[in-house]
This record gives structure tokens, sequence and C-alpha cells, in this order.
């Protein structure tokens, strides 16, 4: 199974949206809460190539993007395989 992290904020819908589907499909993953905490959002910016927006969610080290983008990949079949690889 691959490691999955997600950046995240306590008020942000997308992200409650992100993890669920991540729950459905029973994906354990690594939520960092960035909310109020400068260290992690300076961290999520570096990792992310200087986006700040959340959530952002990371597949074996791999930026996928925010939640439209992680339901995308699920909507063309695509999410499964970057999950098992």
């Amino acid at each position: 199974m691959a490691i999955v992290e997600i950046y995240t904020t306590q008020t942000c819908g997308f992200c409650h949206a992100a993890k669920r589907l991540l729950k459905q499909k029973d994906v354990p993953f690594t939520e960092i809460d960035v909310t109020g905490d400068a260290e992690a959002r300076e961290s999520l910016m570096e990792k992310a190539g200087g986006r700040r927006t959340v959530p952002q969610i990371f597949i074996d080290g791999q930026g996928i993007g925010g939640f439209d983008e992680l339901a995308g990949l699920e909507r063309e079949g695509k999410l499964d395989p970057l999950l098992t690889a």
C-alpha cells in the first residue's frame, strides 16, 4: 500500500471530502493539520512547490494536488493503481 499524506485545515470542506474518499477506500493516511501552524504551512509550501492551499495530497511523496485531482483520479480509475503501487 502506498504512503498517503494529506495537508489539511480544520475548517476546509474539501479536506473533509478528501479524507472521506480515502476512508471509504480503506486507505490509511497521515494527516498534517496546518491550522494556525506557520511551521507546518511553510513545510507544506516547500513540499508542494509553493502552493499553500489545502488539501494537498501526496501519494508516495508525489504531489497529486487537491480534492478535485483526487476525485478525478478516482473517476478515471487511476487512483487504485497509484495506491497499490
